[in-house]
């Protein structure tokens, strides 16, 4: 994946998104920021669980929490929560 492609705030540009629809068929929506969306919520699950740091070795944020505060969420226990309370039972 190119640099284009990916965001610098986390996930992936508009290019990004085009390209994956281009080469693999993929239909991938942008981030869904706040509110009770199925795909915020099934997000925050499948992150909520996701293992590896937050920071790197430098102090910067990984992709993976870049990712979660693209989605709105602080932290992993933010997302855990989030769940708890929306999940569909």
């Amino acid at each position: 994946m190119r640099k284009i492609h990916k965001s610098s705030t986390g996930g992936l540009t508009p290019e990004g998104r085009k390209y994956f629809k281009r080469t693999e068929g993929a239909n991938l929506k942008p981030p869904v920021p706040k509110g009770k969306n199925p795909r915020r919520v099934s997000f925050a699950a499948r992150f909520a669980g996701m293992k590896g740091p937050m920071k790197d070795e430098k102090g910067e944020p990984t992709r993976k929490a870049l990712a979660l505060k693209k989605w709105g969420f602080g932290s992993v226990a933010a997302a855990k929560s989030f769940v708890r309370r929306n999940r569909q039972t």
